[in-house]
């Protein structure tokens, strides 16, 4: 029987703690099994914000933190064979390859062998051309920024395969960094539904770091979690047949239980029973989620489909500026204070453009742009300051939909935000927020103003045959 593998997880998303590669690194040497660890940098926005870096330099454009999370690792990697595989090559593979290159030289170390994966960049004449006849009217060449397709694991397998020790990715679904060295280990063909799906769910597990080991789950007094400040990231233990056993790094914080693997096992699946993989559509329906050992949660009875015959892909175009800023009132008649602010940023700007207000501190974390909540939670809250008064339909719809404590707050921070092609508008907004300070109301303080390019997103199918992917050994 084929010995296990096991991959680690040291990055759940770009700006990610960099200390807890070396407790993963150091448990997989201990556990004596070929091994690899990826780290996962990449959300949608992140990729596309790194388009936008290696604009303004053709160096750059792959993740910030790449040296700080590889240099701690990177020669017990080499020593000890265990592969790493990351998507920390975003929108410059090439790039972040060299750097890798260039720190193992700084280290005195062997030159490493490195694959670069691509294939996911459609910003090419080619890919223009896809983009095109997929999104029709709602292509616009001239506000175009980038896009990028999800590809699978196939060419990370082969890359491992072929004698890479590091294999850095551009766009690939996150479930394939884990994926591609179980292929790799186990040489499963690209139609073994049953083993894909496994181990794509197993990867699935490991890809947003420490949320399956209790930092994500953690809610004091709810679902309390040990030694949160060291929470360890997770380990899986792949099997032949696509089970796994979830653990974490040696020595450090967190838990592994039944309850966490449960939450991320479901987190982001729309269908349980087809959750749509480049490789494989995987459906869990009747998965297995059993405690086998203190901190060790076994996931079996995945079942696989075969894949679809599109990949996804996230086209990003200008989206002009996002404006934001904040202002403090505290104490008695805080409230009323940061409501006259609004009110006096609403008088001088709204003619001009729709802007977006929260009261952090009574609403603010909702899909609230119209206000619809904040307002309806004021006039709640006036209601309930007048004890005689009746309550009316609409205050009790309130409580229904959002249950806000209705308890008059003495801290309030007043947010203003707003988005629009033209830059003088938004610098306009975040002037009048700083004007706050002496124009009044009385007792504002702490205002910060900041201002960001915005993108607007699009997604659409493209025939998988269009968009092969390929690997290169530099």
């Amino acid at each position: 029987m084929t010995q296990s593998i096991l991959v680690g997880c040291a990055a759940g998303f770009s700006g990610d703690r960099v200390d807890v590669a070396l407790p993963v690194v150091q448990t997989l040497i201990r556990r004596g099994a070929p091994s690899a660890i990826i780290f996962e940098n990449l959300a949608e926005r992140t990729l596309a914000q790194q388009q936008i870096t290696r604009r303004s330099n053709p160096d750059l454009g792959y993740e910030p933190l790449l040296e700080l999370e590889i240099r701690p690792i990177l020669g017990l990697c080499l020593q000890h064979g265990v592969t790493i595989v990351s998507n920390f090559g975003a929108a410059n593979p090439h790039a972040a390859a060299r750097k890798i290159i260039a720190m193992a030289a700084e280290m005195s170390l062997e030159r490493p062998r490195i694959a670069v994966v691509t294939g996911d960049d459609l910003s090419g004449q080619t890919g223009l051309s896809l983009l095109e006849e997929r999104l029709g009217s709602e292509f616009d060449r001239e506000r175009f920024v980038c896009a990028n397709a999800y590809q699978g694991s196939r060419e990370i397998a082969d890359a491992i395969l072929a004698g890479a020790q590091i294999v850095v990715t551009g766009r690939v679904a996150d479930p394939c960094l884990t994926l591609g060295p179980v292929m790799a280990h186990y040489g499963w063909q690209d139609d073994e539904w049953d083993f894909l799906a496994g181990a794509s769910m197993a990867g699935h597990l490991l890809e947003c770091g420490a949320q399956v080991t209790g930092g994500y789950f953690a809610d004091p007094g709810y679902k309390d979690i040990p030694e949160m400040d060291q929470v360890g990231f997770p380990i899986a233990e792949i099997f032949e047949d696509g089970s796994c056993i979830i653990s974490k790094a040696d020595q450090t914080g967190g838990r592994v239980s039944v309850r966490t693997v449960k939450e991320q096992l479901l987190y982001e699946v729309h269908d349980p029973g087809a959750y749509i993989t480049p490789d494989v559509v995987a459906d869990i329906s009747d998965a297995q989620v059993a405690e086998v050992g203190p901190d060790q949660v076994r996931l079996t009875g995945v079942k696989g489909h075969p894949r679809t015959s599109t990949l996804k892909a996230n086209v990003f175009f200008d989206g002009g500026w996002f404006g934001e800023g904040e202002i403090s009132y505290a104490g008695p008649n805080a409230l009323a204070r940061a409501r006259l602010a609004r009110d006096i940023l609403q008088k001088r700007l709204g003619h001009l453009f729709r802007m977006r207000f929260d009261l952090i501190g009574l609403t603010s974390i909702f899909n609230d742009d119209g206000s619809e909540m904040l307002d309806q939670s004021l006039t709640r809250l006036e209601a309930s300051s007048h004890p005689d008064a009746a309550a009316d339909d609409k205050a009790t719809d309130i409580e229904q939909r959002w249950p806000v404590a209705f308890a008059v707050p003495m801290d309030i921070r007043l947010r203003v935000s707003a988005q629009h092609m033209d830059l003088t508008v938004i610098e306009r907004l975040l002037r009048e927020v700083t004007a706050l300070w002496t124009c009044g109301p009385a007792g504002g303080g702490g205002a910060r103003v900041n201002k960001r390019q915005r993108l607007s997103t699009s997604s659409c199918l493209i025939d998988r045959n269009k968009l092969p992917a390929r690997f290169e050994i530099i």
